[in-house]
């Protein structure tokens, strides 16, 4: 739905209400049309994990989930995703009980700055959600569009690896 507003300052802009289902709960945004998807999380949701990195979808800091699928949300305008499902590592952990992935991440020590991280996670739940069994040579293609300037590259596969393992073990 598109309104424009008698605000002197936006006088003939256009407002779009956006409705999404974030993390798990069903919310209505009324942003301008260009707003990124990132920029309605972090500005108006007030979900920050997902970072604004280099704004052109080449580091991978912005990543969420879009309906299970992996997304640079700095390159999506919030209004293309009108009524999708959108998780954030927000919406990972279930109150004080973090994610496989999460706790994996913290006992593989798979961070330093912390920066990459939520995005580097919202990407492995995205490959872990394929199902089957993952070498680290899939992990390490996978997380290709996720950079992190610390180097914890190992210890990022070797995360990823625990939770898959931990996964299977309880299908």
């Amino acid at each position: 739905m598109s309104q424009t507003t008698d605000d002197p300052k936006t006088a003939g802009l256009a407002w779009h209400e956006v409705k999404l289902h974030l993390n798990g709960e069903e919310r209505t945004f009324r942003i301008q049309p260009w707003t990124t998807l990132l920029d309605l999380l972090r500005e108006h949701a007030g979900c920050t994990g997902a970072k604004k990195g280099c704004d052109h979808g080449q580091c991978g800091a912005c990543t969420v989930l879009v309906n299970g699928r992996s997304i640079n949300s700095c390159l999506t305008l919030a209004v293309m995703q009108d009524g999708a499902e959108i998780t954030t590592i927000e919406g990972l952990a279930r109150g004080d009980e973090l994610d496989p992935l999460q706790q994996a991440f913290i006992d593989h020590d798979a961070f330093q700055c912390g920066f990459c991280t939520p995005g580097q996670i919202c990407s492995a739940k995205a490959l872990l959600a394929k199902g089957g069994a993952i070498t680290d040579d899939e992990i390490r293609e996978s997380m290709s569009g996720n950079l992190c300037r610390c180097g914890a590259y190992p210890n990022i596969v070797a995360a990823i690896r625990a939770a898959a393992v931990s996964l299977e073990s309880r299908e």
